[in-house]
């Protein structure tokens, strides 16, 4: 059985999301409610609910203040959100789950039933503790990302990431240490994630860390060299990208 506790100020989202659990979750159970961080902290000590809904906004605080007073945190979380551009960035870097309000019913129930599969063979603590980091850091730049294989969990800091290159469905990583690390999502997902993080999509199949570009040769179509003396392709469409790049950071 599943044990839910949910966190939620609303009292109109509140009902709605225990009404949804009620009537198409079975296998689960409301063990407890709470609207504030400390009522949740005493429940979530208290009572070790298995997964955790939990609004981000509270009125005396967010739920990533709940994370921070727990010593242990041995519970898988969905957060639910009013998309607070800066939150759900941090959740995709941490790997973690959320929902955007006005919450829909059939992405609740399928979001519950995927815990319930998961809980057993992921490392939330691993995940929310990296979160925590990245919502700290987040004035300044995100520093890590969770990389999810088929049997590990990774926790890599951007700065360490060289490029990624696409696998068909899947995205290689490869990391300055020489390590690769193969995961289960196209390299659409991470271009997203990481434009803002000095991240660069040069062609269909590879994306590349700014910080590691060594030379730019503008013949045969043109092609980066890293600094770990790899090739990229660049495509003819962002040849002139690559170019102005060059031109503006490098020239000086």
């Amino acid at each position: 059985m599943l044990k839910i506790a949910i966190i939620e100020d609303e009292e109109k989202s509140l009902n709605f999301i225990r009404s949804i659990i009620e009537q198409f979750c079975p296998k689960a159970e409301i063990i407890g409610t709470a609207t504030h961080v400390q009522s949740a902290v005493t429940l979530l000590r208290n009572f070790k609910p298995t997964l955790i809904l939990s609004d981000i906004n509270l009125p005396d605080g967010t739920s990533f203040d709940i994370l921070d007073q727990l010593d242990e945190i041995d519970f898988k979380i969905i957060f639910i959100t009013a998309f607070e551009e800066y939150a759900i960035k941090a959740i995709k870097f941490s790997a973690l789950d959320y929902l955007v309000k006005p919450v829909d019913p059939n992405e609740l129930i399928t979001a519950i039933h995927k815990a319930g599969e998961q809980i057993e063979h992921e490392n939330n603590n691993l995940k929310l503790k990296t979160l925590l980091s990245n919502v700290r850091e987040f004035s300044e730049k995100l520093r890590k990302i969770v990389l999810k294989t088929f049997d590990s969990i990774y926790v890599v800091d951007l700065q360490d990431i060289i490029r990624c290159e696409s696998d068909n469905s899947y995205t290689l990583f490869y990391l300055k240490d020489s390590r690769k690390i193969m995961v289960s999502n196209v390299l659409k997902d991470y271009d997203e994630l990481l434009a803002d993080s000095g991240f660069i999509r040069v062609h269909k199949s590879h994306l590349v860390n700014l910080n590691y570009i060594d030379k730019f040769f503008k013949a045969d179509g043109g092609y980066l060299i890293m600094k770990d003396g790899s090739s990229v392709p660049v495509s003819q469409r962002k040849r002139e990208m690559i170019l102005d790049i060059f031109n503006n950071l490098y020239s000086h």
